[in-house]
């Protein structure tokens, strides 16, 4: 028997659950918290909403918000160097992947030392971190209940997975209120990134009986509501994608992604691209090389996808890919690297530098650099 593993933080989720904040951050010690969050969050309202929660529970706050899209070795850095300077006890971070992830980087140099790149891979964190708690803006990245931590290095241009149980946060307040003053672009993106992440930890080498139920549902709700919320911003349908996410972040952080991932992480710490945007490219592709080892699954996520039965697994597996390159033209999404990237000169560098990255060790079918160039050049 496959013996396995399951991390997931404490979550606390629902409208309004944001008012929750300063008894949890009190509860774990808080009396000066690093809040870290990034300049759309901030002008959307939420580090204020955040800054008067705290203040009124007489816990002091001080702010980083030097995070890009892609967060970077430097900004980690500057980031624990205020933490340390300031007396900080407890990290918040409150945004998509970036901010979250950003802090997450912030909290492993506290609490360890050295550089970020000193942590690359698998299981390098060996000393405990500050407590931490996250409140996602976004429906997508999971960070808030993972243990990965993506973060570019800007002298290799490659965005480092950093994998650890330890960052797993304490606590993890998902109120899908917030996702309401985000754009039909970023709705749209969110909920790609966490539909990628259901699927290739569905099909993973690592899934067990524990992540394969939540990575069936998020692909399960991201398909009921992802039209709705990019639509209307419905909060019923809101809702429901924050708990796609969520699903979807706990089945990819315990068994872990495929070549989707290792590409766009490629891809983007060369192009400092958008995650969320890679995802319509790449995934069909990639599901398509998958195939032909796991047709049972696929064939399951193509059912999941049409509600249509067909003859074969292929078929069924098919009809749900073609299905989903179709909704992804629907959502606006942008579907060929050519529409991505300035041209195809650097596609064996970029594949070169995917082989390397973490998540490939988990994707279902050995990949070679010719492998995916293939994939690159279908997506092309």
């Amino acid at each position: 028997m496959l013996i396995t593993k399951f991390a997931i933080p404490e979550v606390i989720f629902g409208n309004g659950s944001i008012k929750y904040l300063a008894p949890c951050a009190r509860r774990l010690g808080a009396k000066r918290v690093l809040l870290v969050s990034d300049p759309g969050v901030e002008k959307a309202g939420w580090v204020e909403v955040v800054m008067d929660l705290l203040r009124k529970d007489a816990i002091e706050c001080v702010y980083f918000n030097e995070v890009s899209s892609n967060p970077r070795d430097v900004q980690v850095h500057k980031g624990a160097e205020l933490y340390i300077e300031n007396g900080a006890d407890v990290i918040v971070g409150i945004g998509g992947g970036s901010p979250i992830d950003a802090a997450k980087g912030i909290s492993t140099i506290v609490g360890n030392g050295g550089k970020i790149r000193d942590y690359e891979g698998a299981n390098k964190i060996m000393r405990p971190l500050p407590p931490m708690i996250f409140i996602p803006s976004t429906a997508g990245s999971g960070s808030d209940v993972s243990q990965f931590c993506i973060i570019t290095d800007i002298e290799r241009q490659v965005k480092m997975s950093i994998i650890s149980r330890s960052l797993v946060p304490n606590l993890s307040i998902i109120d899908p209120m917030i996702l309401a003053t985000k754009s039909r672009e970023l709705i749209a993106a969110s909920a790609v990134d966490a539909l990628a992440h259901a699927v290739e930890s569905y099909v993973s080498r690592m899934a067990s009986p524990f992540s394969e139920p939540q990575s069936m549902q998020a692909i399960q709700l991201f398909m009921e509501n992802v039209r709705e919320a990019v639509d209307s911003k419905s909060l019923e349908a809101l809702k429901n994608l924050s708990i796609a996410s969520t699903a979807a972040g706990m089945a990819f952080s315990n068994a872990g992604l495929g070549i989707a991932h290792s590409l766009a992480h490629s891809i983007g710490g060369r192009f400092d691209v958008l995650h969320g945007m890679v995802h319509p490219v790449l995934l069909p592709s990639v599901m398509r090389f998958n195939l032909m080892s796991r047709p049972k699954k696929l064939a399951r996520v193509g059912y999941q996808v049409t509600g249509i039965q067909c003859k074969s697994e292929e078929a069924q597996a098919l009809k749900g890919i073609e299905y989903l390159e179709k909704l992804f033209l629907d959502l606006g999404a942008t579907c060929r690297l050519n529409d991505m990237l300035p041209n195809d000169n650097e596609l064996e560098l970029l594949c070169h530098k995917a082989l390397a990255d973490a998540c490939t060790l988990t994707n279902p079918r050995e990949a070679t650099c010719e492998d995916l160039m293939s994939i690159c050049e279908a997506a092309w």
